[in-house]
């Protein structure tokens, strides 16, 4: 027996027997062949994979803003490689934690972004993402359709997977990581389903997401959890599991050894390795500060989205009389767990969770390819491709909503007037700055791990938090030698507002003095 039950429904003229059918004539109907592939090509099937296409472009190019201020620090740690051959082993862009031992553990996600910026601009680094989330899409759709032979149900549960994802929008490192994490279910789901399918690429994938995103921590769980469900063979209720064969089991064992092994193949050896656990049992400020930390607020609409999974599974396991194999159990309830505890993983949990719905949407009606209008079919993909031409943004547009979210103004200024002290600078501008203005030594940016270890970020915040009415600021302005103060200004609309009250009380104080304000920011000197 192989590692799983095959379950098939839905998506096809009709299925038998309980055979499993082929993805080309036999499942769609469109035959071998360039026949084949013009009707694949202009079905519409195409038209739904298009919409799912479309979606990444409304959340992932269309949107002119630049919401990730980790991108500039990104870029500078790139040039810094491709300049001088070798990764910075302590901190080089603050005055703050100068020289504090740092390593860079994303640097293979920001070559792409780098090369992209140097050869389009602001418009390279959002179509690196729009590319990479659209990978991430065709895999997962695959993965679904796999699951459930169901074509129409799978494009419905890649696009509830988007909506979710949209928390991890924008030019990050970090969806590197979730490319990585469907080809490992990929891998997975097709290891389960053959018997003689190989586990080989596994090891060279976590080489690569080592040196690409902590995020790999989470694809060794899964992949363990995959293994763990097949140790044991039995039904419990309606879960059951399916014991691997021997030769199944030793390629897991195998695959798994030469995967942790694969890990220290990196710049920085077992320090990078150890990150991913540095973030989660040491980094305590960082966690409870970083938005993207925080737990599902089930007011808003993404909660909502999440609860609207929560229902589905429950009204599913009360209503329907299916099954679950535990592989697939063990990795819902992690992912679960981990996209309810921390937004930052409801990416995960819309990439575990749509498999699952896929074939509990087994219902939704078949296609039928004789009932093609391939005329219509044709007209509506060229008017999507068209609308995604014509409304692709340009990069003046992106710039001015970098120009109304960053502080672009002050860059021009400080080229004429450079600083001669300390600037205390909003935390989110960090990485702005080091990049536009590498002269500059910033007292912080949002690689947040440095500044946490040096009690720098504990400072910064409690210069935030304290009630300056009552509280002067003086004695830590004081502690770091801070002789300018750039935030946005008291009265500021900026997203990335933060600190009103201290530049409040510094715009009124005889001490202080304003020598540059825009809409965006305020520079303060201390007289």
């Amino acid at each position: 027996m192989v590692g799983s039950l095959t379950i098939v429904s839905g998506d096809v003229e009709a299925i038998t027997d309980n055979k499993t059918e082929s993805l080309h004539e036999d499942v769609l109907g469109f035959g071998g062949g360039f026949r084949g592939v013009v009707r694949a090509s202009t079905s519409f099937l195409a038209v739904l994979t298009l919409l799912l296409i479309g979606l990444q472009f409304i959340f992932a190019l269309y949107r002119r803003d630049m919401n990730d201020p980790d991108i500039w620090w990104h870029m500078r740690n790139a040039a810094y490689l491709l300049h001088h051959h070798q990764f910075p082993g302590a901190d080089m862009y603050s005055f703050t934690v100068a020289g504090h031992p740092w390593i860079n553990h994303e640097w293979l996600a920001e070559l792409p972004y780098y090369f992209a910026f140097r050869l389009f601009g602001l418009l390279g680094l959002k179509t690196v993402a729009f590319a990479v989330w659209v990978a991430i899409s065709l895999l997962l759709l695959y993965i679904c359709f796999k699951a459930s032979r169901n074509f129409k149900a799978s494009v419905v549960c890649c696009c509830y997977a988007i909506f979710l994802a949209t928390v991890s929008f924008g030019p990050r490192t970090i969806v590197f990581g979730y490319l990585y994490l469907v080809i490992l279910l990929a891998i997975l789901q097709r290891f389960r389903g053959e018997e003689r399918a190989s586990l080989w690429p596994v090891p060279l994938l976590f080489c690569l997401w080592i040196n690409t995103h902590g995020s790999w921590s989470l694809g060794l769980i899964l992949f363990f959890a995959t293994a763990i469900s097949g140790l044991v063979e039995g039904s419990w209720g309606r879960v059951y599991a399916v014991r691997w064969t021997p030769a199944q089991l030793r390629q897991l064992l195998l695959s798994g050894i030469a995967s942790v092994a694969a890990l220290f193949i990196n710049p920085f050896g077992w320090r990078l390795v150890y990150y991913p656990f540095d973030m989660a049992f040491k980094q305590k400020l960082n966690i409870a500060h970083v938005l993207e930390w925080v737990s599902v607020d089930f007011h808003e609409l993404r909660g909502k989205l999440v609860m609207l999974l929560l229902l589905g599974l429950l009204a599913g396991a009360l209503l329907r009389n299916r099954r679950w194999n535990l592989s697939e159990l063990l990795m819902l309830l992690f992912a679960l767990y981990s996209g309810l505890t921390y937004v930052r993983f409801l990416v995960l949990l819309g990439i575990v969770a749509a498999p699952i719905m896929a074939r509990a949407l087994d219902f939704f009606p078949l296609y039928r390819p004789k009932d093609e209008v391939y005329a219509v079919n044709i007209g509506v993909i060229l008017a999507a491709i068209s609308a995604m031409i014509y409304f692709c943004p340009r990069g003046e547009k992106i710039q001015s909503s970098v120009n109304e979210t960053y502080p672009a103004g002050i860059v021009s200024y400080l080229q004429t007037h450079p600083l001669q002290g300390n600037v205390l600078n909003s935390y989110l501008w960090g990485g702005y700055l080091e990049w536009h203005t590498p002269d500059v030594k910033v007292f912080i940016d949002s690689r947040v791990d440095i500044f946490e270890y040096a009690g720098v970020l504990k400072d910064y915040l409690d210069l935030l938090s304290a009630d300056t009415q009552q509280h002067r600021p003086d004695a830590l302005l004081d502690k770091y030698k801070i002789r300018y103060v750039l935030f946005p200004p008291s009265d500021s609309k900026n997203p990335l507002h933060i600190g009103g009250s201290l530049v409040y009380v510094l715009q009124n104080d005889a001490h202080w003095k304003t020598v540059y304000q825009d809409n965006v920011c305020v520079l303060l000197e201390k007289q």
